[in-house]
């Protein structure tokens, strides 16, 4: 036997993402239930985000007090790795969902346990752990936002030699003394800077420079940060087998005749949807792949138009727009909104920059990448805006002769760059490379978002001494619109 509930909105997946758009549909007005297989909180709660930056914090801030006169001296012991490992399993809770499901109770958003197929239209079936089945009918709206999974690439003898994902990587209990690492994005560049921190011989094997798609200087000063560290580099190759040695570790041959071997190998080569076994299939999409939505986040069929009329909706990693937690709750609060406001029959408008539309998914993503140095951005990189056909101009400042940046560390190194669209005078994309740059990226998102006139930008007065300072000098160095 099965159980029947009826909802307004029922949400498969119960991430940062699925909790957003969850807590939305409830704030409009909409009774909502959310569907999760696994823990309450999600990938970025256990696995991603929280565990990988908090891996990070301490050996970042360990070379932040050796760059300053007086803490230089006075830190003089190793990172305390194990330390580390126990604050890490604070941050996750030591995987235990509790908090979060209080949250959802506190929210008024109803859990139902298990794995959720979508089985006809706004109808979710999930089925338990112990077997029980329970069928969910949405009146106004089902969400998937399920998110991603680590992509395996198809190299012989590496799905068989069962390597790590990133979910290994940042659950680990015991530090390996080495650790080869397949990719040069962020999970690969990031994993590498924590581990070099640990004292681990790394290995980064990337078949192309680090961090393609962001500015060319980021992947070269990250690059030669992490040989700092103690890490060696294995650039423009690729594996071409994978097997296991006879002490159980790996042995990685490359396509220069390379052979690596490690005690672990993690592969951080990209992601795929989450979204196989979902029925998704039976209205039109293909099963596994990512799905394509407007900008209020509903399916989109192969006609471009919303599936079955506009009851499905796919939110966060599942469409592939911006594969960042922060992304997809900003989806999240717009689909939440969107789906309520249809429910209660108000326009829902698509124009850009509006309440019901993810609009800064286009060309205003910022991300920080927590390598050392960080890395943060908004906007276009000054070859994407050539490519989308705007008239630019590139400014370059070294964040080291900035007045803050001497108060912060001593010989500060790092740079940043602005693009300019020359045509409206507003800044297109920002690109600070540094130690603690992280924090000065909103001051350039409000830029890049709010398309703020470069004349207007000049009112906007640094503190002093602050790394912000930076700003003033991007704008000295392009110079007063009327000049």
């Amino acid at each position: 036997m099965s159980e029947t509930r009826d909802y307004d909105v029922i949400v498969i997946g119960a991430g940062a993402v699925g909790e957003n758009v969850a807590d939305r549909a409830v704030q409009g007005g909409m009774k909502t239930a959310i569907v999760e297989a696994e823990l309450v909180g999600g990938e970025c709660s256990y696995w991603a985000c929280m565990p990988s930056k908090t891996l990070l914090r301490s050996g970042a801030l360990l070379r932040a007090a050796q760059r300053v006169g007086g803490t230089r001296q006075a830190v003089t012991g190793p990172l305390d790795v194990a330390a580390v490992l126990k604050r890490r399993d604070d941050m996750t809770s030591n995987w235990n969902d509790d908090g979060q499901v209080e949250w959802l109770n506190g929210a008024g958003i109803d859990l139902v346990r298990g794995w959720g197929v979508i089985t006809a239209p706004r109808e979710v079936t999930v089925t338990a752990e112990d077997g029980t089945v329970t069928v969910l009918r949405a009146k106004h709206a089902v969400a998937v936002a399920t998110g991603s999974a680590a992509l395996m690439p198809d190299i012989p003898g590496l799905r068989e030699s069962e390597p790590w994902s990133s979910r290994e990587a940042t659950s680990v209990q015991r530090v390996p003394v080495s650790l080869a690492i397949l990719g040069g994005g962020v999970v690969a560049t990031e994993m590498a800077t924590a581990y070099a921190g640990f004292g681990t011989e790394v290995h980064l094997i990337a078949r192309s420079g680090l961090l393609g798609g962001q500015e060319p200087f980021a992947g070269e000063k990250v690059t030669e940060s992490l040989k700092k560290l103690g890490a060696t580099l294995h650039l423009d190759v690729q594996p071409e087998r994978v097997e296991r040695t006879d002490e159980d570790g790996f042995r990685i041959h490359l396509d220069d005749g390379t052979v690596v071997e490690a005690d672990e190998f993690l592969v951080a080569t990209g992601r795929l949807p989450r979204t196989s076994g979902l029925g998704l299939d039976a209205f039109g999409l293909e099963d596994g792949a990512w799905l394509d939505v407007d900008d209020s986040m509903r399916v989109l069929g192969a006609d471009g138009e919303p599936v079955d009329g506009g009851w499905l909706y796919g939110v966060g990693d599942v469409n592939h727009r911006a594969l960042l937690t922060h992304q997809g709750k900003y989806q999240a609060r717009a689909a939440g909104d969107a789906i309520a406001a249809r429910a209660h029959g108000r326009d829902v408008s698509l124009a850009p920059w509006g309440a019901f539309v993810a609009t800064a998914d286009h060309q205003a993503v910022p991300q920080v990448t927590f390598t050392d140095p960080e890395v943060a951005s908004v906007g276009l990189t000054a070859e994407r805006a050539q490519k989308a056909g705007y008239r630019i101009r590139v400014v370059d400042y070294e964040i080291g002769s900035v007045s803050g940046a001497h108060v912060v560390a001593d010989g500060y190194e790092g740079t940043a760059r602005m693009v300019v669209d020359e045509d409206r005078k507003v800044v297109l994309g920002v690109t600070f490379v540094g130690q603690d740059v992280g924090e000065l990226l909103h001051s350039a998102t409000v830029a890049v978002v709010g398309e703020v006139p470069l004349e207007r930008l000049w009112h906007a007065v640094p503190s002093y001494p602050t790394v912000s300072e930076v700003w003033l000098r991007l704008l000295e160095t392009y110079g007063r619109p009327e000049e």
